[in-house]
Formats: structure tokens, sequence, C-alpha cells
């Protein structure tokens, strides 16, 4: 049975989660001032695998590679915006 796990994140421009084999990433939002990523994951799957999350601000580049939008947070009373992509 597939369960819905969270991964905090930081903003960093590149960043490595470790999920189960076939997770699903889901979405990206703030929750209590932390960026965090949430994802379906099979918890009975042994692999984990590694995802890399790209985090850009607004009008910083995105490479090709990154084709699934995560999400956007507003950080520092909203004064700072940036987008979280994944590689399909």
């Amino acid at each position: 049975m597939k369960t819905i796990w969270k991964y905090p994140l930081q903003i960093d421009d590149y960043q490595q989660v470790y999920l189960p084999e076939g997770a699903e990433l889901l979405c990206v939002k703030i929750q209590r001032g932390t960026p965090c990523l949430w994802a379906l994951v099979d918890p009975s799957k042994l692999v984990m695998t590694i995802r890399t999350i790209r985090c850009a601000g607004t009008g910083h580049p995105i490479e090709p590679e990154y084709t699934k939008y995560l999400g956007t947070v507003l950080i520092m009373n909203e004064n700072l915006v940036f987008h979280f992509f994944s590689q399909e």
C-alpha cells in the first residue's frame, strides 16, 4: 500500500533526496517556514533511489532536464520566491 511521505528541503540550487524506488513526487509547499517535498511512496520498496531537486529564484535559468514542476514557495515575509523542479 502506498503512503505519502514528507521530505524537508533546503534553499539550495541542487539537492539530493533519497526515496524508495518508484516514488512519485507530488508537490513542494511551505510547512512552518520550511520548504517540504511530498511524495507518494511504496514503503515496502527496499531499494532507495536518489532524486535531484532543482531550486531556482524567479528569473534564474532552469536546465532542460528539469521538466517536472513541483511548486513555488515564498519565504522571508514573501520577499523571496523559489521554484522547485525535478527530472521526470
